[in-house]
């Protein structure tokens, strides 16, 4: 079982070890980086992408790769057991569409993200901390984004079983305005008799706290980077208390 530990400090020691990389550390994407999203979903094709797949690798998947190496220490006193390699399909989305994928026909994804998730085989129902970038809005968070049933499930009757073991991981939410939580609404399940903001999290199919942004003004500074750091950091308990479930 995954606990919170003499291993994982503060958020504050945390900053302060990401300062001490100095001009080695993260400094932000590059100002073009949402009109090459923009762009792309505009010529969502491959001879638009080929022209500039230069562009693409020096700065979209280079910046990435980058973010992911300056984190990845930091992200491993969450969790040792965490992916942190800095390459595509690993901690790095993949621009390029599956083959047999049913939601979009489209070759080229027209968003890149950073996820940090353990590599299991039930990977869907295990938490997971992500970072996410569109022409319209970025994001980052953490949570059960395809969580199935059976685990809803057990969160559920944890949640009822104990409220107030649930309330201490979720207890900083209460003491913040940069996360809120979000996840699909099932409107025709049968509520237990628990305080109405724990209702929230009963009604869900799944489940993840997310801080969305329309201003892309962090990206091109340290400023994104700081707060992935304290964001990853005050979401770490949920984290923890999730992972509980896959007992």
């Amino acid at each position: 079982m995954l606990k919170r530990s003499k291993y994982h400090p503060s958020a504050e020691t945390l900053l302060l070890k990401n300062e001490g990389l100095g001009e080695t550390r993260f400094h932000g994407f590059s100002s073009g980086l949402i009109q090459f999203l923009t762009s792309l979903s505009e010529n969502n094709n491959h001879a638009w992408f080929e022209k500039h797949r230069p562009y693409y690798q020096d700065h979209v998947l280079a910046p990435l790769k980058k973010l992911v190496t300056d984190m990845s220490d930091w992200m491993l006193c969450i969790d040792p057991g965490l992916e942190v390699e800095p390459a595509v399909n690993k901690t790095i989305s993949n621009i390029h569409h599956a083959d047999d994928s049913p939601l979009d026909a489209s070759p080229y994804k027209t968003n890149v993200w950073v996820m940090f998730k353990r590599p299991v085989p039930d990977w869907q129902d295990a938490p997971a901390f992500f970072f996410e970038i569109t022409s319209a809005w970025y994001r980052y968070g953490m949570g059960l984004y395809h969580i199935s049933e059976k685990t809803m499930n057990r969160l559920r009757k944890r949640i009822t079983d104990d409220p107030e073991d649930f309330y201490k991981a979720i207890l900083f939410l209460e003491k913040q305005n940069t996360f809120t939580l979000s996840g699909e609404i099932q409107d025709q399940i049968p509520l237990p008799k628990i305080p109405k903001p724990l209702q929230e999290w009963y009604r869900r199919k799944n489940v993840y706290i997310v801080s969305v942004h329309n201003d892309f003004t962090p990206l091109y500074s340290t400023q994104i980077l700081d707060d992935l750091l304290k964001g990853f950091a005050h979401l770490s308990p949920l984290y923890y208390y999730l992972w509980e479930l896959k007992k």
